[in-house]
């Protein structure tokens, strides 16, 4: 009974933080004013209604969309690799869509043309990987993260010539601020543009919960148990990249959200990926909803994301394998 409370109870937590997000800001609405405005309609005249629906309910829904996506990647990547250490980015996605948007930057001057650039770089980023683990016709583990770090190295050396390129007056400061993170712009529309692949890849992850469970115990055993074991990396690699690369090409690079809350995740629930899995989306949700109110709350100048996660990230990683003795991963 305590458990199911508990898994109730972090069901409910997104709704708390959305809730939340809507009244904490640079500019305090009470919960009344929230309520009110939310069964207004859309087209309500007043600065709370104004408020809410064109500026932190597009900002909240898309963080928690974001923050989910990424926790739940980097749990099925984590189960996927056997290892505690691989985060959501561990194929590459992230440096190839970091590459697509400043490359947009660069030449349309633009972030709306960043989006399906980084989105389509991220994918990219992540086929390339997938091949040089084919090398040998097979894909271990250890090939496919090789090859991850391999293309994030590639692409972290077209970025760093991007960058070198870039006009150091305009260009330059928005590519620097977009790998940074922020959901500063959040708009309605970039829940549609990246809505999709979002919610795809991760309704692909969900439903392969219980393959996940078969291939963290290994090939030979999966094998054994009667798994297509290449068939299933491959669908649960590309479900978490869409999913990574949808979240990373409206909200820049955060880091840390695909490496810390799986582990809270499982101190709560266990090694169970059919748990885990939903248990990483609502806890990532919740994370990045949090941390997206302290970053528009601390100063004036708004904190970009990936700063305030790793801060708060690291630290707490080093709290996690203490506690857990070596990640929650025996």
């Amino acid at each position: 009974m305590k458990r199911i409370r508990l898994i109730v109870s972090i069901g409910l937590a997104p709704l708390m933080c959305l809730l939340l997000s809507l009244c904490m800001g640079r500019y305090p609405l009470t919960a009344s004013d929230v309520l009110r405005s939310l069964v207004r309609p859309l087209s309500g005249a007043d600065l709370p209604t104004t408020i809410i629906w064109d500026i932190r309910m597009p900002r909240a829904l898309l963080g928690g969309l974001v923050g989910g996506c990424l926790a739940v990647s980097g749990a099925a990547f984590q189960g996927l690799f056997r290892n505690p250490l691989v985060s959501s980015g561990i194929l590459g996605v992230s440096a190839g869509a970091g590459f697509g948007a400043a490359l947009a930057i660069l030449l349309f001057g633009s972030l709306a043309a960043a989006y399906p650039l980084a989105l389509f770089f991220g994918v990219l980023a992540v086929a390339c990987s997938y091949l040089i683990g084919r090398l040998y016709h097979t894909t271990p583990a250890i090939m496919l993260v090789l090859g991850g770090v391999i293309v994030s190295s590639i692409f972290a050396a077209l970025l760093s010539f991007i960058k070198y390129v870039a006009d150091p007056y305009e260009q330059l400061p928005a590519i620097v601020f977009w790998l940074m993170g922020s959901l500063a712009a959040a708009r309605f529309s970039d829940l549609r543009i990246a809505g999709i692949p979002m919610a795809a890849g991760v309704l692909g992850l969900l439903l392969m919960r219980w393959q996940i469970n078969v291939l963290s115990m290994g090939d030979r055993e999966a094998h054994a148990l009667g798994l297509a074991i290449n068939r299933s990396k491959a669908i649960v690699i590309v479900c978490a990249t869409i999913a990574t690369a949808g979240a990373v090409c409206v909200s820049g690079v955060i880091g840390w959200i695909g490496l810390v809350i799986p582990h809270i995740g499982r101190m709560l629930v266990g090694h169970d990926n059919r748990l885990l899995l939903p248990v990483s989306l609502s806890l990532g949700a919740c994370f990045l909803i949090l941390v997206d109110i302290l970053c528009r709350m601390i100063s004036s100048a708004e904190i970009p994301l990936g700063i305030l996660t790793a801060l708060v990230g690291g630290p707490f990683f080093v709290y996690l394998l203490k506690k857990t003795k070596g990640g929650g991963w025996s």
